[in-house]
Parts: structure tokens; C-alpha cells; sequence
């Protein structure tokens, strides 16, 4: 059974937590390059066709995902486009970034609301605790993304991610 996420929502902070059973480099490695991304980045039954990453400070990762599950009804052929701008990294140990929804040309919705995100690795009992702080511009805007199931979402992302990590040890 996978580990229980943690997540606490503070005005417009959503903080979330959750610890992998694999080595910090690894789930590190797993958000920086695009070969592992697009192994495990979207929830169940969305796959990632374009994934595009430049990491470092400045660079763009720039991704679309799609899903392929034809039980998801009404979701099922919908492309969702992204685009993250890398502010800080410290490797092993840290990312910043702003995600944005975008357009397959890299142009930044205004509809959506922005996400600053602070990616944090820590050693915790020979396994990695992740924390992710999502801030957003209002408490309303981060009301907008969990409405639209971005909880859900990241949990089964995680789950993939945990499923990934366990697979390439």
C-alpha cells in the first residue's frame, strides 16, 4: 500500500507531504528529467505525448497531457497543456518554479490561475519526505484548482510516481 498524503490548506497556501520509499536522488531525478515525467506525471489513464524539459534556473518545461481512458467519459481525448518556469534548484535537495496552464505554443492562460511551487527532498528514515507548497494569488484562486479535482489529481500522480520509483530501483 502506498504511503497516505498529507495536505493542509492554509489561506492560499496548499501544502502537501508525502513520503517515497526511494532515495532522495532518485525522486529528485524523477521531477527533472523528462524521461522519468513522462512515466508517471498525470493521474490515471493521462499520458504525457509532449514533454519538454529545460532544467535549470530560467529554463521551461513545457508538457501536454492526454487522456487515454475511455472510462473517464467526457474526459476521455482532452489534452491539457503546461508550462512550469524554473526559478531555483538545488540539486537533491529543492525546486522552485511557477506552473502555469498554457496553450501547445507555450502561451500562459489568463483564465487559470498561476501556482508558485516550492519542491522540497528530505532524507527522512533512509526514505525521501516530499513537501510541495503550492502559493497562489488568493485563497480563491487555489479554491478555482481544487473545485476542478487538482487533489485528487495529484494523489493519483503521486501514486504513479511512487509505482515509477519502486520500478526503476
Amino acid at each position: 500500500m502506498t504511503n497516505q498524503m498529507l495536505s493542509k490548506v492554509e489561506g492560499n497556501v496548499l501544502t502537501l507531504e508525502r513520503v517515497f520509499n526511494a532515495p532522495r536522488e532518485l525522486v529528485f531525478q524523477a521531477f527533472s528529467e523528462a524521461e522519468h515525467l513522462k512515466q508517471w506525471w498525470g493521474p490515471r489513464g493521462w499520458s504525457i505525448p509532449v514533454c519538454n524539459v529545460d532544467f535549470r534556473p530560467g529554463g521551461i518545461w513545457h508538457y501536454m497531457m492526454k487522456c487515454e481512458d475511455k472510462a473517464q467519459g467526457d474526459f476521455y481525448g482532452m489534452e491539457s497543456w503546461g508550462k512550469a518556469i524554473y526559478k531555483a534548484i538545488a540539486t537533491n535537495e529543492q525546486i522552485d518554479y511557477t506552473d502555469y496552464f498554457s496553450d501547445s505554443e507555450g502561451n500562459v492562460s489568463a483564465d487559470m490561475p498561476s501556482t508558485d511551487v516550492v519542491l522540497q527532498f528530505v532524507e527522512f528514515e533512509g526514505k525521501t519526505k516530499l513537501i510541495n507548497q503550492a502559493t497562489y494569488a488568493s485563497s480563491e484562486a487555489l479554491q478555482q484548482v481544487l473545485d476542478m479535482g487538482m487533489e485528487q489529481g495529484i494523489t493519483e500522480t503521486w501514486d504513479r510516481l511512487e509505482e515509477h520509483l519502486q520500478n526503476v530501483q
